[in-house]
């Protein structure tokens, strides 16, 4: 009786207790496939590229293994299947919630009820913005070629209408630190051409400034910035007031829950202008 009570209570400790689940990380122990039918012209596609924080790290919940109709993914075979966190399949030990679920969520309530949101996981934890570009092999990924290839797949499956990037951590103890929005507009430059549109949009975050002496990423998310208001198709997000899951480096659940909502409104805000 204890065990079922205990898995009674488990959905709800976080509203009993308003506070993110600081022991457990909940994952889905199947996948699901979707039921509804779909055409391909319906299939709004992102791409999830970065690093870690796009990957995600922070503590999953029940509510972040909960399928949505609208909302989809694909598995390492590229089967397309029911989102769920971890979105990402790379890196199997150090899984965990990204903002994907939560873009997802905000975007299916203000598009057309025809349209399904697909998510393509390409971002990997400690990658540098010269391991992009150089189409490194990181943590047995082959940075730019995996790019290429999902890309490729997606072409094939739906309409690729934006990606997600969050990057640059590990670029704060680069010696050409000041070099990253050039580094930046460079391998952006590569996305586009990929994808085959130039005016593609690529939105963008600030990475974390949980440190005591946070000046090398003051720097690197003035670049961030300063990429932006160089190019009219990428965006800024900000993530001043987002908090760490304790390591200084990674949003907890409730910060990338905030991330992934906050790209979707930057995303409508200027699909619609």
């Amino acid at each position: 009786m204890k065990y079922l009570l205990l898995l009674f209570l488990l959905p709800n400790l976080n509203s009993i207790y308003g506070q993110e689940f600081n022991k457990i990380s909940v994952f889905p122990n199947r996948e699901e496939y979707p039921v509804k039918s779909y055409s391909k012209e319906n299939i709004w596609i992102f791409i999830l590229a970065g690093q870690s924080n796009m990957a995600g790290r922070a503590i999953i919940a029940p509510m972040g293994t909960i399928a949505h109709s609208r909302i989809l993914a694909i598995n390492i075979q590229n089967k397309i299947i029911m989102a769920k966190e971890p979105i990402s399949f790379f890196e199997s030990d150090k899984k965990g919630l990204s903002c994907g679920l939560a873009f997802g969520k905000e975007l299916i309530k203000n598009v057309a009820d025809s349209v399904f949101v697909l998510f393509v996981p390409c971002a990997v934890g400690g990658s540098s913005i010269d391991q992009w570009i150089g189409d490194s092999i990181h943590r047995n990924v082959k940075l730019l070629s995996n790019f290429k290839s999902q890309v490729a797949w997606a072409k094939k499956n739906g309409t690729i209408k934006g990606v997600l990037w969050h990057q640059g951590e590990s670029d704060v103890v680069s010696k050409d630190i000041f070099n990253y929005k050039t580094k930046l507009k460079k391998l952006f430059n590569e996305f586009r051409i990929t994808i085959e549109n130039n005016k593609l949009i690529i939105l963008t975050a600030e990475i974390g400034m949980f440190k005591k002496d946070n000046s090398k990423e003051k720097i690197i998310n003035k670049q961030i910035k300063q990429n932006v208001l160089l190019d009219p198709y990428t965006f800024l997000v900000k993530t001043k007031g987002f908090k760490s899951n304790g390591d200084n480096l990674h949003f907890d659940s409730k910060s990338q829950r905030l991330l992934g909502q906050r790209f979707a409104k930057k995303y409508l805000e200027n699909i619609r202008n």
